[in-house]
């Protein structure tokens, strides 16, 4: 029951699409520009860095936000399975931001969720995300290498401090928590098929904080 509290809790936090609301604001659907995917970089490229940082906040904050309410409602009398719940709230808010029921299950790809959910979930896990993403963007200026990069760190460490008993869980829920990891970073690949795709092609577009970006609105 605790867990599907939580993952229900994610979803609900994962509707709050603020690409979507942002590009509406600005008299856009930001599905129906650039690459059509509504999340931070496709905002960034559309409508400029600032609007790519507003996205990014607000997107990394929902998934943040959702935990921290599974947190309060279950930490001090689940904490054997804490982190589990902390996972499942993160894996609802993922499902929220890339398929939300009211948008037709079209929505973004889930990086700046899951951002979100490597700064919540354990302080341990924010140098080795954070040194894959910048490491990766700042050398290729690939949103999507990074992001993969980001990914496959995640599911590695948590398997590794898993093991190493940093969670505090019993074999059974570290399981549970490793198969989540694994369903979030398969999802992932997943949504970054045709990028992996163009990667390998050698066509993947670059993108750059403050040039270059910005695509006309026609």
């Amino acid at each position: 029951m605790e867990r599907l509290a939580a993952l229900a809790i994610g979803y609900v936090f994962g509707l709050f699409q603020t690409a979507y609301i942002y590009g509406r604001l600005h008299g856009i659907d930001i599905r129906k520009f650039g690459s059509g995917n509504a999340g931070t970089t496709n905002t960034l490229r559309v409508l400029g860095t600032k609007a790519g940082l507003i996205v990014l906040a607000g997107d990394i904050l929902k998934c943040i936000l959702a935990i921290v309410v599974v947190r309060l409602l279950f930490a001090d009398s689940h904490t054997d399975t804490y982190y589990l719940l902390a996972m499942y709230a993160a894996l609802g808010a993922i499902l929220g931001h890339d398929y939300p029921f009211y948008l037709g299950f079209k929505g973004g790809k889930g990086i700046a969720a899951t951002a979100g959910l490597i700064l919540a979930i354990h302080p341990a896990f924010i140098p080795v995300g954070v040194a894959l993403f910048f490491g990766a963007f700042l050398i290729t200026h690939y949103v999507s290498l990074g992001s993969l990069l980001v990914y496959a760190g995640f599911l590695i460490q948590t398997v590794v401090m898993g093991q190493l008993g940093v969670f505090g869980m019993p074999p059974g829920h570290r399981i549970e928590t490793y198969a989540i990891a694994a369903f979030l970073t398969a999802m992932a690949y997943w949504k970054h098929r045709e990028n992996i795709g163009r990667l390998l092609s050698g066509t993947e577009r670059r993108t750059y904080l403050f040039k270059k970006n910005k695509e006309a609105l026609h």
